[in-house]
């Protein structure tokens, strides 16, 4: 296909991954991997449910309240494309956001308040050294989050001591998955850049 002036227009992506693909891309290697992300933690999220009915029980289906935060993961690309700054801090911001809602939905003993441990870890490894306010203010977020523990009242769902010994297995394997997610994507992109570092 050609525009009016006779150049070639680069082929419109088709099928699913294709568009997937395109909407994710960024020309800043680090706002792409927060896109795929944010796209991969969006696409887990309609069968997290089905995790807890599965590994948990109990009141499994407050879970639902989690998809408060899919519709923002899924922007994240949208975001970064006119601020790339913006959209890989959104990343992080929704993820402590989330984990404020779940903390409150499951009881922080499920252990999802670990889940601050790897938004603090995209925060530091997706911003530069000229970026380092980012960089601060996800902290503080995640540190302000982190202080609400023990401060939610009676969460919405019931669960026994031994469903929550399972709960937090599961949300402490998700988070190792994460983070080994963030080292391999944003991590082999910090210290590959000049300076080798997070900060570079």
């Amino acid at each position: 296909m050609k525009d009016p002036s006779g150049d070639v227009l680069p082929a419109r992506p088709t099928g699913l991954f294709g568009r997937l693909r395109s909407y994710a891309a960024h020309p800043d290697p680090r706002a792409e991997s927060c896109n795929w992300i944010a796209l991969a933690v969006a696409s887990n999220q309609p069968i997290y449910p089905l995790y807890l009915l599965w590994a948990v029980g109990g009141d499994w289906w407050v879970s639902v309240w989690t998809f408060l935060s899919t519709p923002f993961f899924l922007a994240v690309p949208a975001v970064a494309r006119p601020n790339a700054a913006a959209g890989r801090a959104m990343l992080p911001l929704v993820g402590i956001g989330n984990g404020v809602i779940s903390a409150k939905a499951f009881g922080v003993a499920s252990g999802v308040e670990l889940f601050l441990i790897a938004c603090a870890l995209i925060g530091l490894l997706a911003f530069r050294g000229g970026e380092r306010r980012w960089t601060i203010g996800i902290w503080a977020a995640a540190a302000g989050a982190a202080l609400l523990h023990d401060h939610y009242g009676a969460p919405f769902g019931r669960f026994d001591a031994s469903q929550y010994a399972d709960f937090f297995r599961l949300n402490a394997y998700s988070v190792a998955a994460l983070c080994g997610l963030v080292l391999l994507s944003l991590g082999r992109i910090a210290w590959s850049e000049p300076g080798k570092g997070p900060f570079a």
